[in-house]
């Protein structure tokens, strides 16, 4: 069983920059995946960024088009802690963020494939 704890959300206003966190606990693999997502209100929830690392891997990372060249994933392996710095905000970055995380080798295509997921955090982006 693994836990995923995200913080750092918040209010922030156009153009401006806040750093989520994403603790993991518990039995995490030494490879795995983990990624972000985000679900608007009335919207579906969708990808966000993706890494896929481990010790003695490179880390390879995926980011939707949406946020390409402002978000960016990383990983703290000996903290077991993952992080999107956000960057250029925009009133339609605005949504509940999501951490989740596969214990598997290789990052699933589908939502549903993750194993585990974080109760959220808010982040509100003001014009």
């Amino acid at each position: 069983q693994v836990q995923l704890v995200e913080s750092g959300g918040g209010s922030v206003q156009a153009g401006g920059s806040l750093r989520l966190s994403c603790a993991a606990s518990g039995n995490i693999y030494n490879r795995n995946c983990m990624a972000w997502f985000r679900q608007a209100p009335g919207k579906e929830r969708e990808k966000v960024a993706v890494i896929y690392s481990g010790y003695s891997v490179v880390a390879r990372t995926y980011y939707a088009d949406p946020v390409k060249g402002r978000f960016t994933i990383s990983r703290d392996i000996a903290k077991n802690t993952v992080y999107l710095q956000m960057n250029s905000l925009k009133p339609e970055d605005t949504a509940m963020y999501y951490c989740a995380a596969a214990m598997r080798d290789a990052c699933p295509q589908s939502q549903a494939d993750f194993d585990y997921w974080g109760q959220g955090t808010q982040v509100t982006v003001s014009s």
